[in-house]
Order: structure tokens, then sequence, then C-alpha cells
């Protein structure tokens, strides 16, 4: 089971036992508490980190590769250090996320480019078409800016919500959207010289990834994604020191982003503690296929 199938599960045994006709209120019949329970003792356990480091991916054994659908006008396109004018394309997204989904993926990670650029989604028809398209979770980001725009997404079939920008302006805006729907807000953490950068990876938070990360931890936070805009999209390798150091930071899982160009990146990211990888360029380009990362890492643990 992956990290969003895990949270997927939580939450719809959630919302089952809250609909439950004997509930009245209180925490419904024996059956359905105990299965919550043990979802929670998954979702919490089996892909929260804590200070063991490699041993927080241990407790159902599996690592998640994640590929990534970044979209810009339409299209499906990977950026070199997140910068525009350097996008290279692969195709139309419906097409590019079949493809994942038909090579093994569990999940994906859907970014509106255009939308973390100008602070508004502006590709609404070409993602939702892919959520539409697919039967796997979802994590979505890019132009989320408001509570609003977070719930509308969960309601329309996103299973969680990617905030950057947002929530380094206004950080209680992860707590009211978990509030709504738990388990369903994922802070994106993109560093650049070891700093938070917003924007579209164009200015400094002036806050560290680990400082950030207890923050939003506090504040009902169901993952944290990093990305090491440094090596993003270079195909040159990973810093896994950021990495480990917010995996040993906090108790919530650490979904790694950026660089990953070998199987050998894969592997270190799931040593460092990371509960999953995204993967863009690598997997587009060729240099692995997603079987072949995911049987890497079950090889190596």
């Amino acid at each position: 089971m992956g990290i969003l199938h895990g949270v997927v599960a939580f939450v719809r045994l959630e919302e089952a036992r809250d609909d439950h006709p004997n509930n009245a209120g209180q925490r419904g019949d024996s059956v359905a508490a105990m299965a919550v329970d043990e979802t929670v003792a998954f979702t919490r356990a089996g892909l929260a980190h804590s200070s063991m480091g490699t041993e927080a991916n241990d407790a159902d054994g599996e690592f998640e590769v994640i590929p990534a659908v970044d979209v810009q006008d339409g299209e499906v396109v990977q950026l070199v250090q997140g910068e525009r004018g350097t996008e290279k394309t692969y195709g139309e997204p419906v097409g590019a996320a079949r493809r994942w989904i038909d090579a093994g993926a569990e999940s994906l990670h859907l970014v509106d480019l255009d939308g973390a650029f100008e602070g508004e989604r502006a590709n609404a028809d070409a993602i939702d078409a892919v959520i539409d398209a697919v039967d796997v979770p979802t994590q979505l980001g890019g132009g989320i800016r408001t509570v609003d725009d977070a719930v509308a997404l969960l309601e329309r079939g996103v299973d969680r919500v990617i905030l950057g920008t947002a929530a380094v302006e206004n950080p209680e805006i992860v707590g009211e959207i978990s509030e709504r729907h738990p388990e369903s807000v994922v802070v994106s953490l993109d560093a650049k010289d070891g700093e938070v950068v917003v924007e579209g990876w164009t200015e400094g938070a002036g806050i560290s990834p680990v400082e950030a990360a207890k923050r939003y931890e506090n504040l009902g936070a169901a993952a944290i994604l990093f990305t090491n805009v440094d090596v993003e999209g270079r195909l040159e390798g990973v810093a896994t020191e950021p990495v480990r150091e917010l995996v040993e930071a906090t108790d919530i899982p650490v979904i790694a982003s950026g660089g990953v160009a070998t199987l050998a990146d894969v592997r270190t990211l799931a040593d460092a503690g990371a509960a999953a990888v995204v993967v863009g360029s690598a997997l587009y380009e060729g240099n692995f296929t997603l079987e072949e990362a995911q049987a890497a890492v079950d090889a190596n643990e």
C-alpha cells in the first residue's frame, strides 16, 4: 500500500465512522472503531517518520516511487531548477498519467506549473481530465492559495492538496483545511541554498526547511514534500542530507523530490528515511523504468 493509499483509506474510514447510523456523535460500533484505529496506527506509524532514520520506512516495508505529471500550457513538461524557458515537453497529461498507471504507479503527483508561477490555477481543464481518467490517488499543487481553492479540489476528487506559497504566507491555512478534510494537506517546502523559496521558486521565505516543517507538523500537515531546487531537473544526483534532517526533525512523512537521475539515487533517498520520492525527468528520459525503481528499493529493504 502506497503513502497516498494509506491516507485515503484513513479518510474514508473516518467518513464512514461519522456517517454510521449508530454513531450519534460517539465513536460508533466496535468494528468500525477498530478499523479506524488500525488505519490510524498504520498511517501514523507505518508512514510517519521518527528519529529512527532509515527504520522510519519499515512498518509496512514499502517506499513509494511517485511519477510527476507537471503541466504547463496544457502539456506535460519538466523544468531545470524550476526556471521557465528550460522546459522539455512530454505530451499531453492524460496520456502521461495513463502511461504511469499502466507501468504500476500507485499514485500520481500533479502540478499546475503555470498556477505556481501566476498564483491561480491555469491548467484546470487538463488536470481535471487527469483526475477523471485515473483511479489512483492524486496529490495536486500549483496555484492553490485559499481554503476555498483547496476544499473545491478535494471535493472535486483530488486526494491531497499541496500548499507552498499559501502555507508560507498564511500558515494557519494548513490547520483550517485539515480541520475540514483531515490528512489532506501536503506542505511543499522547496529549498534553494538552504532556504525555503516560494512564488514558483523565485523568492526566499527567510526560513529553513526544518523550522518550516516543524511549524506545519504542529498545524496538522499530513506530510512534507521536500524539493531541493539546487538539483531539480538536472539529472545530476540527489542531496540526501537535507532529507535526512527533515526526517529526523519531524514525525510526519517526508516525500523527497528533485535531482533523481539513477536507481542509486532512489535507494539513497529511501535509506535517508523518506517515505516516498517524486520522480520526473529520470522517468520521462528513460534513465530507468518505474518498475525498476520500485524493485530496486524493495530489494534493498
